[in-house]
């Protein structure tokens, strides 16, 4: 009971360009680069909005520190 083969593969890519053909397939290449390319986008702003947060939040306490001081 063995893995899938180099041949298995071939046979199976062989199968899917015949079915869906050589355009939809490089469209949806294109659409699966594209999603990838927007979550890491998203993702980077989400950790740069974190950390502005964070530092927002940081300030925050020293002023509230300074105030209850007086």
């Amino acid at each position: 009971m063995g893995g899938i083969g180099i041949w298995q593969l071939i046979i199976v890519l062989v199968i899917v360009l015949l079915l869906f053909g050589t355009k939809r397939l490089r469209n949806l290449g294109g659409d699966l680069g594209g999603a990838i390319k927007g979550f890491k986008g998203a993702m980077k702003e989400g950790e740069e909005k974190k950390g502005t947060d964070e530092h927002k939040s940081v300030a925050n306490d020293d002023v509230d520190k300074d105030d209850t001081n007086k």
